[in-house]
């Protein structure tokens, strides 16, 4: 950080760098589905990384939040953004997007390439598990309120530590500590009713 406030050009692209896959893992976490099939997450990275770059000097003469955390709210706004312009628009919503082809009849060298690039390891019965899991996953998810939801998405989807949830959701590390137990708690009850 002194580095970089001295203007040194490699400690901002370092101190840049060092964030990029915490990031990466924020905005898979909060990306829509929908958006994920048109936007890639690491083009918002990268924009967010040009974004920062630009701004640093304005945030090293006033760092209000700590340095991960700005870079963090810069992301969720170009996420947020992103989600504007290619699914709230309605113009150029995914949600008016259709199939090239329609469902059964799809390309076959489309198949192939899917079986070729398929995990060699994981059975057809295995994938079908794994995939009806996932789905009872995101439907549990979408039960719980949108606290619950907040504190296992920062814990479990973008690896943050107790203290840098602690201090996102401005709560005491032991009070985000036990709100993430009693999320962990709702999200077992409501997997036990449906696995």
């Amino acid at each position: 950080m002194n580095r970089a406030r001295e203007g040194r050009p490699e400690a901002v692209n370092d101190l840049l760098e060092r964030h990029r896959v915490g990031l990466r893992r924020m905005v898979d976490a909060r990306m829509d589905q929908k958006l994920a099939r048109r936007v890639d997450a690491s083009d918002i990275v990268q924009d967010v990384m040009l974004e920062a770059s630009q701004r640093l000097t304005d945030y090293l003469r006033d760092p209000r939040i700590p340095f991960p955390l700005w870079l963090r709210q810069l992301a969720q706004d170009r996420v947020i953004d992103m989600h504007r312009r290619h699914v709230v628009a309605v113009r150029r919503s995914v949600n008016r997007e259709q199939a090239i082809s329609p469902p059964g009849n799809s390309d076959r060298s489309s198949l192939e390439l899917a079986a070729q690039l398929r995990d060699h390891e994981l059975t057809p019965a295995a994938h079908a598990l794994r995939e009806e899991l996932r789905e009872q996953f995101l439907a549990a998810m979408e039960q719980m309120d949108e606290t619950d939801r907040e504190i296992l998405t920062m814990r479990h989807f973008e690896q943050l530590t107790n203290s840098e949830a602690a201090e996102l959701l401005g709560l005491s590390e032991p009070a985000a500590g036990m709100r993430h137990l009693r999320a962990l708690r709702r999200l077992r009850e409501i997997l036990g009713d449906t696995v």
